[in-house]
């Protein structure tokens, strides 16, 4: 499911709510999320997963292409780890 899929199927099911106000809500909840991931918080959304960010330290890393080496920066790289309610349904156990 892309963005927009999200944003029409919340107006299909709230049809009391304009099209755009959805798209504002489900902007603001993304931007939020990215907001707190980038001050390092965790956000946790219970039943789904969390969202967190893990460092990876610098390292010397390969060039495929040619074999050499190249220094490669440290980085804050985002993760995901789903809620125990997603994966026994993915599983199919609820």
């Amino acid at each position: 499911m892309i963005r927009s899929e999200l944003v029409q199927k919340i107006a299909d099911e709230n049809p009391h709510l304009y099209q755009r106000d959805v798209e504002r809500i489900v902007s603001t909840i993304f931007d939020e999320i990215i907001e707190a991931m980038s001050r390092g918080d965790r956000v946790e959304l219970r039943g789904f997963g969390a969202f967190s960010v893990k460092k990876r330290d610098a390292r010397v890393g390969r060039n495929p292409r040619t074999g050499t080496s190249v220094s490669v920066d440290e980085k804050h790289v985002p993760f995901f780890k789903t809620g125990k309610l997603l994966r026994d349904r993915l599983n199919g156990n609820a």
